[in-house]
């Protein structure tokens, strides 16, 4: 009897004892830990870009973990916590973390920073508004928002005058001062633009024709391959263009000069009855000496001119969205991109005018050079008066006009890819007289070259 109540005692201390001590080590709940939602299973999901997020009722979730679409699954189950940190397993039974944010017992889950008010976050891509988060839910639709007018009026003036200095620069360099197409001076100008344009044709518009196309608004593509498949679309425009173009001028050449062509056809017949060929009347790989004077006459004038005008063409179709994009971007960006632009337009300018001002005489007079330097003066400031037009009315989250922003940007760089690699690089590096040139010209060549690029890539982290 007493072995029993000896028992019961230590039975009911013992109880107490662990009572007391769970109250004591068991902390408090916390805000955090009170507030988190109790998730179970989370489905749904669907990528932004290489994030995954699923959804949980209404609210989305980031799960971290799957970073490549094929890692990605439909829905995560068995949700629980470690800690203060939710994670689900996958079908395979790994787990993956999903990011629970709370705030005073409310889940907020926001893709990007808030402004402290809690407003909508917007940002800009290529000049195209994009807002996230904030109490609203993001949408497609446009937003409203107030525009200093006057202030993009007074600027269109500025980017047209620094647009004409830099592409009226060397063309009036070269017609009024000792300065040709020799001087180390425009060798140094055409080789910068040489970078430019190829800079501005991958970094600037291959790249924002990709954001284009990766916009959420527009869906997800069933091509992946979208603006590549532009980009080469562009790429092979040019080269048809300048292919149909170079034997349109030999045709016309031997319509006008039928004798010259005749003997080249003899010389041509007569191979087998020479018995030697001297160096002066062959190139490198054998052709005869006729041959050699009518192709480099093709590229020595009218060839050139051909090339130049796709040049301008391309550059005109960039200017334009240029100066559209601008003037559209919210007041918070706008004067960040404006800084850029004018940089952006005087570059591009002084590489459009160098090869303008390297246009022989023979196939265009000066005025004939100042007038396609006035074109692109004027291209980027026409687009900036029709954004101030369509000011109010612009949706530039809208999937017709993603399309064809992100259309024009890929041609216009396939077209600035191809005039810059193959009738800009390539002709002055592989062709001309660079190839043979002294080494202080070659590496000071080299180096404007170069700086072409570079200068052109950084600013195109902000436009």
């Amino acid at each position: 009897m007493s072995s029993f109540r000896c028992s019961a005692v230590s039975s009911a201390l013992l109880l107490l004892i662990t009572t007391i001590t769970a109250q004591t080590t068991t902390p408090a709940p916390t805000a955090t830990t009170a507030a988190a939602p109790s998730i179970t299973a989370v489905s749904e999901c669907h990528p932004h870009g290489t994030i995954q997020y699923c959804m949980f009722g209404t609210t989305e979730y980031q799960v971290i973990g799957p970073t490549k679409t094929e890692e990605m699954e439909a829905q995560y189950t068995g949700c629980h916590s470690h800690g203060t940190e939710t994670y689900c397993f996958k079908k395979d039974g790994e787990e993956v973390q999903l990011l629970v944010e709370t705030e005073e017992g409310e889940e907020e889950h926001e893709h990007t920073e808030t402004e402290e008010s809690g407003e909508r976050s917007c940002h800009f891509h290529a000049g195209v508004e994009h807002c996230v988060g904030g109490s609203e839910e993001a949408t497609c639709e446009r937003s409203d928002r107030e525009y200093n007018v006057p202030l993009r009026i007074g600027l269109l003036f500025v980017i047209l005058v620094t647009s004409a200095i830099g592409v009226f620069t060397p063309i009036l360099a070269t017609s009024f001062t000792r300065m040709s197409q020799k001087s180390i001076v425009f060798v140094i100008l055409k080789q910068f633009g040489t970078g430019v344009v190829i800079s501005t044709a991958f970094i600037h518009l291959f790249t924002h024709a990709g954001l284009m196309f990766a916009n959420e608004c527009l869906g997800e593509l069933k091509y992946e391959g979208t603006t590549a498949a532009v980009f080469m679309a562009g790429l092979f425009l040019s080269f048809l263009v300048d292919y149909i173009g170079a034997r349109f001028i030999l045709w016309r050449q031997s319509k006008k000069d039928p004798i010259s062509d005749t003997e080249e056809r003899s010389a041509s017949t007569d191979k087998s009855k020479a018995p030697s060929v001297t160096p002066n009347n062959t190139d490198a790989v054998g052709n005869h000496a006729p041959h050699i004077h009518r192709t480099a006459h093709v590229h020595g004038t009218a060839d050139e001119k051909l090339g130049v005008i796709v040049l301008e063409a391309g550059i005109i179709f960039h200017s334009l969205l240029i100066g559209l994009t601008l003037v559209v971007a919210g007041d918070s960006f706008f004067l960040t991109l404006f800084a850029v632009i004018v940089f952006h337009q005087m570059f591009e300018g002084i590489a459009l005018g160098t090869c303008i001002a390297g246009l022989p005489s023979a196939s265009a007079s000066l005025l004939r050079k100042l007038l396609m330097a006035g074109a692109f003066a004027l291209i980027t400031p026409l687009g900036m008066a029709i954004g101030i037009g369509v000011l109010d009315q612009f949706n530039g989250n809208s999937p017709r006009t993603i399309v064809a922003i992100g259309t024009l940007d890929a041609l216009s760089a396939g077209i600035l890819a191809w005039v810059g690699i193959v009738e800009m690089l390539a002709r002055d590096w592989m062709h001309g007289l660079l190839l043979d040139a002294g080494m202080v010209r070659t590496g000071v060549a080299m180096g404007a070259l170069v700086s072409g690029m570079v200068v052109m890539s950084v600013l195109g982290k902000w436009a």
